[in-house]
């Protein structure tokens, strides 16, 4: 495949830029340390954040110093316009895209200004910044790309990787010209206590891999990356493409990885396939690593299964930057760019001790050639993706899969579009599950059962959900829950259901469905986008069948806050769901 890295930015908590990142890495130094910007009572919690105010970014950026801006927003427009800048490309009349993965969004701000929006409306324009895509949409406004067609990828962990993947199917689709893709996401109160809900985060540095390891610590940050296809692509050190990736579903569990990694596995085969490569022509991993004591025996465990007892070098980067969430795939992805370019691996930070059921990490290493990296990305719901990249390209996709020839049709829908409709929950639903579910997970699993169930098909080759705003109702219960409490015993239930993909990977997990699993949330466009990608995948030869949703809900809270800006007053409940399939 001829798909070119042709530029990068990144700002993280070792480094602003590419160049300071390096010297951190080489260095070994660590950006994980006590809270300075954040402002939480869980000052015990080490955390890697970037080290500028929001209005050191802000001036940065050019933007007013009383504007509202969320962190998110002003990290990914930081790192997008130093990738536009390195790729130094010639936009003019180019199609272009700018596809960034987040799941926090704008949270920042929505939670700083939560009790006040309530009696203040000059407060509620905050909620058109709060979603997801609203945040893509300004990152390419402040980085100068105003006219490009923004995407938003909210799959957890592993959303930056996909959007990086989605870049290279759209090019080789030949949808668009040029692709800037990548994540960004700030720290916010809501997913740090989100995940101290979880008991996975260490109140030490983290230690992926280590024996006594105990969790993660979260970090913050933005990458991108430019991508271009290359008509004439020659072996480049400094440029280089991207081999193959994976996106698989581990069908397991919504916050835990499967004791054999079998999601991971399919992942990472799946990119040495489509990247032509053995696993011995592998030089260097940069795992997911965590430090939680779920995830690394399990990606260990896929990592044994692809390259048995002749491992590569692997190590886990998070010991420095933190976990940076939905832009950890970006971040890792830039640095394992940085190490491909100057010949080094990356130190796997806080390591100590060998847990036998986990690999061995490098500590790091000098002078070492790597033609071929593998970057693995995993996220809640058993979204994970991994992606390769090659100092080579393989060259142009097989001819089955640039044919296009493929008719579409869509064989089966359902919809819900009224509350009275979920009284139906039991055809699919025990009344056990549903005493956990929220609304929209009911409407969800009902519309794509039956859906399925009608065009007779009980395991899909893909699931694709669009939703602008995702679990509405949970959101804002934490967000209650948080200023009510104090930040303390609160319910992770409402956390494990409030991320934008807990519907799709809910899904794959009721159908056992390992196949490609992606979530959108581009405001009104997300369906569209979902369509399109389904009908890619079938086009290429990639899926025979796809299930497409579209669920969105909204709570009288948020009803009263559209009432009150004039605009139109969002259904409590809708939910669609599609099977498209090949003719």
């Amino acid at each position: 495949m001829n798909i070119q890295i042709k530029g990068l930015g990144i700002i993280c908590a070792i480094g602003n830029d590419a160049p300071s990142v390096l010297a951190s890495l080489k260095a070994k130094k660590s950006g994980v340390g006590p809270m300075q910007y954040l402002q939480s009572k869980h000052n015990e919690l080490p955390v890697g954040e970037v080290k500028l105010s929001d209005d050191e970014m802000k001036k940065m950026l050019g933007v007013e110093p009383d504007a509202i801006i969320s962190r998110t927003t002003l990290m990914g427009a930081i790192s997008l316009r130093q990738a536009v800048e390195d790729a130094k490309l010639d936009l003019t009349g180019k199609r272009v895209a700018v596809i960034s993965g987040t799941t926090v969004g704008g949270m920042d701000i929505t939670e700083r200004y939560f009790q006040q929006m309530k009696e203040d409306n000059t407060l509620l324009s905050i909620l058109e910044k709060h979603d997801c895509g609203a945040s893509t949409r300004d990152i390419a406004d402040l980085a100068g790309l105003k006219d490009a067609e923004v995407i938003t990828i909210s799959t957890a962990c592993s959303s930056a990787v996909n959007s990086i993947i989605l870049g290279s199917e759209m090019l080789n689709a030949g949808e668009v010209d040029v692709v800037f893709a990548g994540g960004a996401e700030g720290l916010s109160k809501f997913h740090l206590n989100g995940f101290n809900t979880l008991m996975i985060l260490d109140q030490e540095q983290c230690r992926p891999f280590d024996k006594t390891r105990a969790g993660l610590n979260l970090g913050e940050g933005a990458a991108f990356v430019a991508l271009e296809k290359n008509l004439n692509p020659q072996p480049s050190t400094l440029n280089p493409f991207i081999g193959g990736y994976g996106n698989r579903c581990d069908a397991f569990h919504q916050t835990a990885s499967s004791e054999d990694g079998e999601g991971a596995y399919l992942a990472m085969t799946d990119a040495l396939e489509m990247a032509g490569l053995n696993p011995e022509d592998i030089q260097y991993i940069n795992a997911h690593g965590t430090g939680t004591p779920n995830n690394d025996p399990s990606e260990s465990a896929a990592i044994r299964r692809v390259f048995g007892d002749k491992q590569p070098y692997v190590s886990s980067t998070k010991g420095f930057t933190g976990h940076t969430t939905s832009a950890s795939g970006s971040i890792e992805t830039v640095i394992s760019i940085l190490a491909m370019q100057n010949d080094f691996v990356p130190a796997s930070y806080g390591w100590k001790e060998q847990d036998e059921a986990c690999i061995t990490p490098s500590l790091g290493e000098e002078n070492v050639k790597l033609d071929n990296v593998i970057c693995n990305s995993f996220g809640f719901g058993g979204n994970d993706s991994s992606l390769i990249i090659s100092k080579k390209h393989k060259g142009d996709l097989p001819e089955t899969l640039n044919s296009f020839a493929q008719n579409i049709r869509e064989i089966s829908s359902n919809v819900i579009d009224d509350l009275e409709q979920l009284k139906d929950f039991k055809e699919f639903i025990s009344p056990m599950e549903a005493r956990r579910m929220g609304k929209l997970m009911k409407a969800a699993t009902l519309t794509s059962m039956r859906a399925l169930k009608e065009a007779g098909i009980e395991c899909p080759d893909a699931i694709i959900t669009a939703t602008a705003n995702g679990m509405l109702e949970f959101t804002e219960k934490f967000l209650e829950d948080i200023d009510a409490n104090g930040e303390e015993l609160l319910k992770p239930t409402l956390f494990m259901q409030s991320t934008h993909n807990t519907l799709g990977s809910a899904i794959a997990i009721r159908t056992k469905c390992h196949g490609y699993n992606i979530t959108y949330s581009q405001g009104a466009d997300s369906f569209e986008i979902a369509m399109r990608d389904a009908e890619r995948l079938i086009k290429t030869g990639k899926a025979n069948n796809v299930l497409v949703g579209y669920h969105d809900e909204s709570t009288p809270l948020f009803q009263s806050f559209a009432e009150r800006l004039g605009k139109p007053v969002p259904p409590m409940i809708y939910s669609k769901s599609v099977v498209l399939t090949k003719e």
